[in-house]
């Protein structure tokens, strides 16, 4: 096959494409990324230099720009998408631009094309949150985010494609991701470089929010597994199967860094904040997948990454970053000033 992978300069973009170039070698790729804060050439370092690979810099919104595109390629694979929460509720206007309206430009690309496989990464987010058991693929969705919202809003359109065209379209929902290479604003890559440089991990509420946390190559094998092997028109979650709490996060992150426990920081719990998401990924696992990496596994692959990769991650938290994260992780109700040292605290570098 070739490829278009939007969004490929992302986090599970680029793990994709680098899948995809080390595991299939008479496939090639080109990669349509807008290049957002998120986006970055140097997650594509190792296979710049393959004949198999492309670059284009531009934005899936641009209607002439895709349809070129998709008329030199035989699928489009879909990560480009805004995707942080936290972002979503400043700024919802830029999700529904990319994640709906992006998403309706390649699919009408795809379909003038004549496409016969067009993969769109979800989320699990579009469940909302699941107090009790895990979401199946045929459950409602109840998005509690302007990014989730986005999400699903897309997933609604694909299918409405689905039935009126009989657009052949899969959907993969994956959990929360984690791994080399993900922007420091997420959870995981936050706590992390933040510990490496002796400075607070704040973490949301009283810390028992739960995610189903899956190592970034996990969910870029499972995204190959059903694009080649899926059912046009149907979804497919992908996850873990586990449970690992902000506080669990935290914690684990400080053994494998050695920083203070004092480090950790209850802050203000983010708006509409879901307690838990979890996944039943047993039409994944249908198709042969199964994921490789337990969270204790993943974390100590992901923290040594980070510590042996500052060049990669300490320009990236500059100025916009450290505004950004000033204006959002605020001090609790109720909570007493952190003790930590001044030259410790969250501020800029």
């Amino acid at each position: 096959m070739k490829i278009c992978v939007t969004g490929g300069a992302g986090f599970i973009g680029s793990e994709f494409v680098r899948l995809i170039l080390g595991t299939h070698p008479d496939d090639s790729v080109v990669v349509l990324d807008k290049l957002t804060y998120a986006g970055n050439l140097e997650n594509l370092s190792s296979v710049r230099d393959d004949a198999r690979f492309e670059f284009v810099h531009g934005d899936i919104a641009d209607v002439a720009l895709v349809d070129g595109i998709a008329g030199r390629v035989d699928a489009i694979v879909n990560f480009a998408a805004e995707s942080h929460v936290d972002r979503s509720l400043e700024a919802p206007g830029a999700f529904i631009q990319t994640d709906v309206y992006g998403t309706f430009v390649l699919m009408e690309a795809a379909r003038h094309h004549g496409h016969t496989r067009f993969l769109h990464v979800s989320t699990d987010e579009v469940y909302g949150q699941v107090r009790t058991g895990s979401s199946v693929e045929g459950d409602r969705f109840e998005p509690r985010s302007p990014y989730s919202a986005s999400k699903a809003a897309a997933e609604l359109l694909i299918q409405s494609y689905v039935v009126s065209y009989g657009f052949p379209a899969l959907v993969t929902r994956g959990s929360n991701t984690y791994g080399p290479y993900q922007f420091p604003e997420k959870i995981i890559p936050l706590f992390i470089t933040n510990a490496l440089d002796g400075r607070e991990l704040p973490v949301y509420g009283d810390g028992t929010a739960v995610r189903d946390y899956m190592y970034v190559t996990d969910h870029a094998r499972g995204i190959d597994v059903v694009l080649r092997q899926g059912e046009p028109g149907q979804a497919y979650n992908l996850g873990f199967g586990g449970e690992v709490s902000g506080n669990e996060v935290a914690n684990r992150i400080v053994e494998l860094t050695g920083c203070s426990a004092g480090l950790i920081k209850r802050v203000a719990d983010r708006a509409g904040h879901d307690m838990r998401y979890s996944l039943d990924s047993s039409r994944a696992k249908a198709l042969g997948w199964a994921p490789q990496y337990d969270f204790a596994a993943g974390m100590e692959k992901t923290v040594a990454w980070y510590r042996e990769n500052r060049a990669w991650w300490e320009p990236l938290k500059a100025d916009d970053f450290w505004q950004f994260y000033e204006r959002n992780y605020r001090e609790a109700p109720g909570q007493a000033p952190a003790a930590a040292p001044a030259d410790l605290a969250p501020v800029r570098p």
